[in-house]
C-alpha cells in the first residue's frame, strides 16, 4: 500500500499536522529498529573475525574499508534522498541492510567477511531519519528533533547489544544474523506503507537560497554531481564548521573503531560482558539525548554548548588516559556520550540550517561522511597506536586536540550567529 503523497502541507491544518507527526514517529521506530541490527551485529562481528583468524591489524583493514564505502555513500544518499524522496532513499538502505545480514549469515570465510561489508556502501538509515526529520520540523526545534533520534540510538544500542550477545551465545553468529535480516525487512515493509514519497515542504522563501554560492545548472539533477555535493561547502561558514567537527571527532572516532578490540583485550570481556556495557551506553544515550539535550538548546547558544561539549571532550580524553579497568571506564561514559552527543547534535543541526531545505539531505550525508571518513582512518591509526602504545594513547591524543579546538573556539565566531535562548 503506498504511503502519502502530501507531506508539504501546511502545519496549521489539523489533519496535516497529525501526519506529520505520524511520520515522524514511524521514522523514529525505523531508526530504532535500524540501530537495533546495527548494535546487534557489532556484538558479534570482532568475535566472528577472530574465529576466521583475523588479528587487530586485519580487523582495523575491516573496519577501514567499511569506513571507505561509506565515506562515498554517504554524501550520495543525501542527494539521492533530496532528488528522489524519503521512501525511495529508505527502500534503498533497507534493501542493502537485508542483504548485508544475508551475507553475514553466510560468512565462514576471510574473503566472505570482506564480501559481507560491500552493501555497506547504501546503509544509511539514520542519515535517512535525520533528513526526514529535518525537512518535518521547524529551524528552531531541529536541534530537540534531531536529539530525539538519539533514543532511537539508545533503544538501538541497548537491544541490539543485549539481543547479540544472548542470541550468538546459545544459538550461534548465524542465527544471530538472520534475525537482523528479519527486523531489516519490517523495516523496508514500514517504509513502504508509511514514508510519504517526499518529506521536503514546498516553500517560497528559504533562509539560505539567497546567498546560493552557485546556482543550479540544468544538468545538476544527478546523484553523482560532485560539483553540487561540494559546492555546499561554499556557504557561508560551513567549511569552518565542518573543518572544526572533523578534528574535534577524529580522537574519539578512532577510540570508538577500536573499542570492541579494546573492551575484549583490554577490558576482557566475553560478547554477553560487551553487550551488557553497551546497554549501560544506551541507557546513557537515552537520557542525555531525550531529556536534557533539548533543554540546554532552549536556553543556550549553540557557540556555548559547543564550548561546554568540547571542553568535555577534553577531559573525558584524560581520563581515557588513566583508565585501567572497565569500572572506571563506566564512571567515564555518563560525559564522553554527553559531549558526543550535544557536539553532533548541535553540529548537525547548524549544518543543516545553513543550506536550502532542498539540500538538506546531501548536508546531512555530508555529515555522516565525516564519522566515515573517521572510520576509514581511524581503524589504522588506532591499530598502530594500540599495538605501539596501548590504550592510553587514545586518551592523551583526545585531550591535546580539543584543547586545541577549545581555545581557537573561544576567539571563533562559529555558532555566535544563534540567539540566546530564554
Amino acid at each position: 500500500m503506498p504511503g502519502p503523497e502530501t507531506s508539504s502541507q501546511t502545519v496549521h491544518d489539523p489533519r496535516a499536522a497529525a501526519n506529520t507527526r505520524r511520520v515522524i514517529l514511524i521514522t523514529y521506530l525505523i531508526a530504532a529498529m535500524d540501530m537495533t541490527c546495527l548494535f546487534l551485529q557489532i556484538s558479534i562481528t570482532p568475535y566472528l573475525a577472530k574465529r576466521l583468524g583475523f588479528d587487530t591489524l586485519w580487523f582495523g583493514y575491516l573496519q577501514t574499508m567499511v569506513g571507505i564505502f561509506q565515506l562515498f555513500g554517504c554524501p550520495l544518499f543525501g542527494r539521492f534522498g533530496d532528488l528522489f524522496g524519503a521512501r525511495a532513499a529508505f527502500t534503498l538502505s533497507s534493501l542493502a541492510s537485508i542483504v548485508f545480514f544475508v551475507l553475514l549469515a553466510l560468512a565462514n570465510s576471510v574473503p566472505m567477511l570482506f564480501i559481507q561489508k560491500l552493501p555497506t556502501v547504501f546503509m544509511h538509515t539514520l542519515s535517512g531519519a535525520q533528513m526526514v526529520v529535518a525537512d518535518l520540523t521547524e529551524p528552531d526545534q531541529r536541534a530537540d528533533s534531531l536529539a530525539k533520534l538519539g533514543l532511537c540510538f539508545g533503544v538501538g544500542m541497548i537491544a541490539g547489544s543485549s539481543l547479540g550477545g544472548m542470541l550468538s551465545t546459545r544459538y550461534g553468529d548465524t542465527i544471530t544474523a538472520a534475525v537482523a535480516a528479519c527486523v531489516c525487512f519490517i523495516n523496508l515493509l514500514l517504509v513502504l506503507n508509511f514514508i510519504p514519497k517526499h518529506t521536503k515542504k514546498q516553500t517560497n522563501q528559504d533562509p539560505a537560497s539567497s546567498q546560493d554560492p552557485a546556482p543550479k545548472a540544468g544538468g545538476s539533477a544527478s546523484v553523482f554531481n560532485l560539483g553540487h555535493i561540494t559546492r555546499l561547502m561554499r556557504y557561508p561558514g560551513v567549511a569552518k564548521t565542518f573543518t572544526i567537527k572533523i578534528i574535534s571527532d577524529l580522537p574519539g572516532g578512532i577510540f570508538q573503531s577500536m573499542f570492541s578490540i579494546i573492551a575484549m583485550n583490554f577490558f576482557q570481556l566475553q560478547a554477553s560482558q560487551t553487550g551488557h556495557l553497551m546497554a549501560y551506553f544506551g541507557v546513557v544515550q537515552m537520557v542525555v539525548q531525550g531529556g536534557v539535550i533539548g533543554w540546554l538548546t532552549r536556553r543556550y547558544s549553540d557557540h556555548s554548548l559547543l564550548l561546554l561539549a568540547i571542553g568535555t571532550t577534553s577531559l573525558v580524553g584524560l581520563g581515557q588516559a588513566l583508565m585501567s579497568n572497565v569500572f572506571q571506564f563506566c564512571l567515564i561514559i555518563p560525559a564522553m556520550t554527553f559531549s558526543l552527543s550535544v557536539f553532533g547534535v548541535i553540529m548537525d543541526s547548524m549544518l543543516s540550517k545553513s543550506v536550502p531545505s532542498s539540500d538538506t539531505g546531501t548536508m546531512l550525508g555530508l555529515c555522516a561522511s565525516e564519522m566515515s571518513l573517521v572510520r576509514t582512518v581511524g581503524p589504522t591509526i588506532g591499530g598502530f597506536l594500540y599495538e605501539n602504545y596501548g590504550v592510553p594513547s587514545f586518551g592523551f591524543m583526545q585531550f591535546a586536540v580539543n584543547v586545541a579546538v577549545f581555545l581557537y573556539m573561544l576567539g571563533s565566531d562559529v555558532g555566535r550567529a544563534e540567539t540566546h535562548r530564554n
